[in-house]
């Protein structure tokens, strides 16, 4: 599945939704995920960390269909094959 077919799904399911909860609620329920994968990721379960980056990638499609951004447009303008920053690859940047 592409991106932009994952975003369309995400929209034909639960715009309704997003819809009404606005931007601020959806981007409060995003980052909760965000929080749940962190989690998960610190305890090194599996299973949780598939469940969710899933949760993450979905509640971030459903954002970007609040504020109308093609996600694969979107990553395809920013990452076109190289760093963004360097225009390297493999990126050559210096670690913070």
């Amino acid at each position: 599945m592409e991106i932009r077919e994952f975003q369309e799904m995400i929209r034909e399911i639960y715009y309704h939704k997003d819809r009404r909860r606005g931007v601020e609620r959806t981007f409060f329920w995003f980052i909760e995920e965000v929080g749940e994968l962190a989690e998960a990721l610190r305890k090194g379960d599996r299973e949780s960390m598939e469940e969710e980056f899933a949760d993450v990638l979905a509640w971030l499609a459903s954002l970007a269909n609040l504020v109308d951004i093609d996600l694969e447009e979107a990553a395809k303008k920013k990452y076109p094959g190289v760093c963004p920053y360097c225009g390297k690859k493999p990126c050559e940047c210096e670690e913070d």
